[in-house]
C-alpha cells in the first residue's frame, strides 16, 4: 500500500510537496526525505506530530529520545515506527517539526492511500514553490520575512496542543510539476 502525503507550510504559502512512500517505510525514511527535499540539515528538536482534524496534537514520534518525556507517556522514535502503524485514513493530519528550536513546521496530510502500487522508494513525485529557510538565522534580510503564526509546541506533548484551522487554506494550494 502507498501513501501519498501533501506537504505545505504556513510560512511559504506557495510551497508544496507531493510525497509517495510505502505504508511499510519507517517515519525515519520519511524524516531523511523531507531534508533531503528541502535541503536541509539535521537539527534538534525534529519530530512528526500526529493531529486529529482539528490540528490537535495526540502524539509525537521523534528523532530521539531526548529524556524530556514523562514517565507515563509512550515513547515512539522514527527508527522503529512505521508510517502505517500510526497513519491509515485518507484525510489523517499530521505536522513534521524541521526546527525545534525555532519551533516551525510543515503540515501534512494523508491526501491519497494507493492499494496494489508498492512504493520501493519513496520520492517526491511533485514539488511547486519555495523551500521556507530551515532557520531564522539563514535569512539575510529579515525585513522580507513576514512573521508566522506560532503553533506552541511544549516541551510536553498534551491533548490541548493544536494548530488553527482557520489559518490554513488547504484549498488555496496549487501543484505543479517540478
Amino acid at each position: 500500500m502507498t501513501y501519498k502525503i501533501t506537504l505545505f507550510s504556513q510560512e511559504s504559502e506557495d510551497f508544496v510537496l507531493e510525497i509517495m512512500i510505502d505504508a511499510d517505510a519507517y517515519f525515519m525514511d520519511l524524516h531523511k526525505l523531507i531534508l533531503d527535499s528541502c535541503h536541509y540539515s539535521e537539527g534538534e528538536g525534529h519530530c512528526f506530530l500526529l493531529c486529529d482534524e482539528n490540528w490537535h496534537v495526540s502524539q509525537r514520534i521523534l528523532l530521539h529520545d531526548s529524556g524530556k518525556l514523562g514517565s507515563d507517556e509512550d515513547l515512539f522514535l522514527m527508527e522503529d515506527s512505521t508510517l502505517g502503524d500510526f497513519i491509515e485514513d485518507e484525510g489523517q493530519r499530521l505536522a513534521y517539526v524541521f526546527d525545534g528550536v525555532g519551533r516551525r513546521l510543515f503540515l501534512m496530510e494523508l491526501s491519497e492511500v494507493i492499494f496494489g502500487k508498492p512504493q520501493l522508494h519513496p520520492i517526491v513525485s511533485r514539488r511547486h514553490g519555495q523551500v521556507p529557510v530551515q532557520y531564522w538565522d539563514e535569512v539575510v534580510d529579515e525585513a522580507t520575512v513576514k512573521p508566522v503564526p506560532a503553533v506552541e509546541l511544549e516541551e510536553e506533548a498534551e491533548s490541548e496542543e493544536s494548530f488553527d484551522e482557520n489559518e490554513i487554506d488547504l484549498e488555496g494550494f496549487e501543484i505543479g510539476e517540478e
